[in-house]
């Protein structure tokens, strides 16, 4: 085979055969295929698109790039969630302790944020101490210890993946399905999990606009998961505004910890339950109610635990932004509007969020909001408080904000908290 005649068949709207999809994508791994060739076949799947067996051959190739892992020694069944990201999206670090209290294993791979979507491991690494790098020695360990593991993944995990993702960024071909669908799945499946939960954003802050565009997502890589054998089910989610209260690294693993403590926004608690709940029945883990462990104090056990075997202080202060400033609610009414992109592009401004992978992030710096939609404000009372490290950062963020919330007369529209649940 060659990479031309690969390209040629997807450019006319073909069908690629299982042969020519293992191919590329290994010889696309091992150099053989040019990094300009697979832009162009890149280009050709998001103009044409694959058909399901297709996106399943490419989801498998890219598995079988690297290692996958095995929990089979474990005595207990192991749930995951992946969410496709948003603004004030902390529900990894509430649920997956929550999950272990409630008697599933949770080997959660994350990652780190870019844009305007933050990313749990530099939520994480706000912690003094915490470890995101594990060996597959240190993960079955806190398992054990914890029930619960949150990590980076390993670079033997589906490395196709890693090498064409970093490709798609910077030849605008990230917003195919397909390729969306695999590149998430590739990962979680090679994870090794039994079951898992798929958490699909929809509005301005999530990467899929419409509920239309995030049904077929989740349509994709439900359809993906089942065919791998890993009972997958998906939740599309609101996210035209932001989630819970607190945006950035250390504010957001505050808001987590009030939670796992029984209180913490109504928002997060009633996702975070929500997402609990199905994991375990994905898991067919009956027993424990995750309500009940966030108000025993069980979930938070297990949080402490986690975090320590992963050499985090569960008790050390979390990190402050030197400096903060106030936006007030420019008149009374109610709240009808505030948009999770202006916030989230406001936190990245402020430097909780980077702009390439490579560039760090402050732990202190985010958004505090002390107004939801549809919440009664006064004039001159406080909305939102930023926290930077540098005041020279403020007027970037009040410039994303402008225009991100309204004041109104009553109550605007916004997307259920769940919108939909997605099966096979």
């Amino acid at each position: 085979m060659d990479a031309i005649e690969v390209i040629v068949a997807k450019r006319d709207g073909g069908e690629l055969s299982a042969a020519q999809i293992d191919w590329v994508i290994d010889a696309y791994v091992r150099g053989e295929v040019a990094d300009e060739q697979m832009s162009a076949l890149a280009m050709a799947i998001l103009l044409n698109g694959m058909n399901r067996r297709e996106i399943a051959g490419w989801t498998q190739a890219m598995i079988r790039s690297g290692e996958r892992m095995d929990w089979s020694e474990l005595d207990r069944p192991t749930a995951d969630k992946h969410s496709t990201g948003g603004v004030g999206d902390k529900i990894t670090l509430p649920l997956a302790p929550l999950v272990a209290a409630c008697g599933a294993y949770v080997p959660q791979l994350s990652g780190r944020g870019l844009g305007h979507t933050g990313g749990t491991l530099d939520k994480l690494e706000s912690i003094p101490g915490w470890r995101a790098s594990l060996s597959n020695d240190e993960m079955l360990g806190v398992l054990r210890a914890a029930g619960a593991v949150i990590c980076a993944a390993g670079s033997g995990l589906a490395p196709a993946d890693k090498k064409l993702y970093a490709l798609r960024d910077v030849t605008g071909t990230v917003e195919s399905i397909p390729l969306i669908a695999s590149s998430i799945m590739s990962k979680k499946i090679a994870e090794g999990t039994g079951s898992l939960v798929l958490d699909v954003k929809v509005g301005s802050g999530a990467f899929m606009k419409t509920p239309e565009r995030a049904r077929e997502l989740a349509e994709t890589m439900v359809a993906l998961g089942t065919d791998a054998g890993v009972r997958t089910v998906a939740l599309l989610t609101a996210m035209d505004r932001p989630l819970g209260r607190a945006v950035g690294n250390a504010l957001e693993v505050e808001e987590s910890v009030e939670v796992l403590a029984g209180g913490g926004p109504s928002d997060v608690v009633e996702l975070t339950v929500r997402l609990a709940r199905e994991m375990l029945e994905a898991a067919g883990v009956s027993g424990k109610d995750p309500a009940d462990a966030l108000r025993d104090g069980s979930a938070m056990d297990a949080w402490r635990t986690m975090v320590g075997a992963q050499g985090g202080d569960p008790d050390a202060l979390l990190p402050r932004a030197a400096e903060t400033m106030t936006v007030d609610a420019p008149e009374s009414g109610v709240l009808t509007r505030l948009d999770a992109y202006a916030v989230g592009l406001a936190a990245w401004r402020l430097g909780a969020g980077r702009a390439r992978k490579e560039d760090p992030v402050s732990a202190g710096a985010g958004i505090t909001l002390h107004a939801k939609p549809g919440d009664l404000v006064r004039a001159g009372q406080p909305l939102l408080t930023l926290h930077a490290d540098e005041t020279s950062r403020f007027e970037r963020a009040l410039e994303a904000l402008r225009g991100g919330y309204e004041v109104g007369p009553a109550a605007g529209e916004t997307l259920p908290l769940i919108i939909d649940r997605i099966t096979a």
